[in-house]
């Protein structure tokens, strides 16, 4: 009876986990073709690429993080798994139906999701009381963004930061260098090969204090 009860729970999650999966990738595709300009990539970024992006982050001593463009939370689920339980975190995306979709499909009371611009972040955090963050994350498509955007969310983003921080970001082009290397104080640089499409990755770091 025991066996049968618990064969039966894990099909009801690995029904529940397919249906989430599925759901997601709806909102994605549908999030993609709406505008292709501001999501960047056809599909969401690899386990592996997660990972390495985030693997500098001190999450002991993480209060306030934020996600740029988070889509439909393949990075913000896992955030929210590392991150302290007195920890925020904020995710900012332009699309309505993204953020709608990370309110309705993650529990979290830690999660704070708008739509807004990420050069308006400055505007975003203090509105909420939340000083500075200690993270920010970002696959926005600099590249293709309209001329003049990519610089104002990199001089936003760097003053958005407490001094040693770090500007985490990962692009399909390095064209991104331009717009952050300028307002930071070291960038370390990285590849992730197993991604579609293989992905740059920068760690754009503030000086402590």
């Amino acid at each position: 009876m025991q066996a049968t009860s618990a064969r039966a729970l894990k099909e009801r999650r690995r029904h529940d986990r397919r249906r989430r999966n599925g759901s997601e990738r709806l909102a994605f595709l549908r999030g993609f073709f709406k505008n292709p300009v501001m999501v960047g990539s056809v599909i969401p970024s690899s386990r592996r690429l997660i990972d390495k992006m985030l693997g500098p982050v001190d999450w002991p001593n993480t209060r306030l993080f934020v996600e740029y463009g988070p889509g439909v939370g393949t990075f913000t689920r896992i955030i929210l798994d590392r991150l302290p339980e007195d920890a925020r975190l904020v995710t900012i995306d332009t699309n309505p139906e993204f953020t709608a979709f990370l309110k309705e499909s993650i529990d979290d009371p830690r999660l704070i999701a708008i739509t807004a611009s990420a050069a308006d972040v400055e505007k975003v955090l203090e509105e909420r009381g939340l000083g500075h963050a200690d993270y920010i994350l970002s696959g926005l498509p600099f590249s293709t963004l309209p001329p003049g955007v990519g610089d104002a969310i990199g001089a936003a983003t760097a003053r958005a930061i407490r001094p040693g921080g770090a500007f985490l970001v990962y692009q399909f082009s390095p064209k991104v260098r331009d717009f952050i290397a300028p307002v930071f104080d070291r960038l370390d640089r990285g590849f992730e090969w197993v991604n579609v499409p293989p992905a740059t990755l920068f760690w754009a770091w503030r000086n402590e204090a």
